[in-house]
């Protein structure tokens, strides 16, 4: 079974500094059909305005992931972190108990446009902790890069859940395959171009979750497509 998510059909929320499309359920968007898939709570695409951003604010017990697509996002928390956040980096925090931060535009000229990802963690009350690694394009050309995993293997970010995060970059024609193992689900973000996923046609900004299936296989359309793919339990 696999179920498609439209970019157009996305919520949205423009606070003039702020533009964001919501994929699931947030803030002032609420649609009881789309609330997460398994333990996959957020997709938000943002696009910042320079020198704008979020300030100071708190989470508990979610795993956050940053993936910044263009310009630079710069972080700062209560547990004594700060850093920038460029393209090729995979960032997360883990807010256990209770964190403070702040996101901003790193850029007082240029927006800053990225994803923000909530994963809903395997337990409550982790210590609250920080990760962030960059993964060159080259390792993601024409294969799914593991960049997030349960256990940090191959290089990958720490994610408190049983899920894995790949990236891919692929030219037109080429095709990427992720076995799924029984029980396990999987849902993919085309992050740049277009994708032909399953039989399903995806552009820029769509996501498709798959249930019930082998294997999830993903063919670009056109050049420089980059795709998300989360296996989920």
């Amino acid at each position: 079974m696999i179920n498609v998510r439209r970019a157009k059909e996305r919520g949205t929320a423009n606070f003039g500094w702020l533009d964001s499309r919501h994929t699931f359920s947030f803030g002032d968007y609420y649609d009881p059909k789309h609330m997460g898939f398994g333990p996959l709570r957020v997709i938000n695409e943002d696009r910042v305005s320079p020198g704008k951003g979020f300030g100071t604010h708190g989470h508990r017990d979610m795993e956050i992931i940053s993936y910044v697509l263009e310009g630079a996002l710069e972080h700062k928390d209560s547990i004594g972190t700060g850093s920038v956040i460029r393209p090729g980096d995979v960032q997360v925090m883990s807010a256990g108990t209770g964190i403070q931060h702040s996101e901003f535009n790193h850029s007082k000229t240029e927006p800053v446009h990225f994803l923000q990802i909530w994963v809903v963690p395997d337990r409550e009350g982790i210590a609250p902790r920080y990760e962030q690694k960059a993964f060159p394009d080259a390792e993601k050309r024409g294969r799914l890069r593991l960049v997030g995993s349960s256990d940090g293997r191959d290089g990958s970010v720490v994610i408190h859940q049983d899920v894995e995060l790949f990236a891919a970059i692929l030219n037109a024609g080429e095709r990427v395959t992720l076995p799924l193992s029984t029980g396990r689900k999987a849902w993919l973000q085309v992050v740049r171009g277009s994708v032909a996923m399953n039989g399903q046609e995806l552009d820029v900004g769509d996501g498709a979750a798959t249930e019930g299936e082998p294997t999830l296989t993903a063919t670009a359309k056109v050049d420089d497509t980059e795709i998300l793919v989360f296996d989920l339990p």
